[in-house]
């Protein structure tokens, strides 16, 4: 993903409170069209970065649960 993608999707959600990024993964998800994915894949770096190591844990945890076979 180029960094111009990663600003764009920034700038687009600059100043949105919770229930509008609520909104717009919920809308991104029930949509299920695959050119949305990088706009929550932004949405995910950033929270990564930002999560403490227990949030991460969990995180991830919860992933692996989810894509269990």
């Amino acid at each position: 993903m180029s960094f111009m993608i990663r600003e764009a999707i920034t700038q687009n959600v600059i100043g949105d409170n919770a229930s509008e990024f609520r909104d717009t993964v919920e809308d991104a998800i029930s949509r299920g069209d695959e050119h949305l994915l990088p706009g929550l894949g932004v949405f995910l770096e950033k929270w990564w970065q930002t999560s403490s190591a227990d949030e991460q844990e969990a995180f991830t945890q919860k992933l692996a649960e989810a894509f269990k076979n």
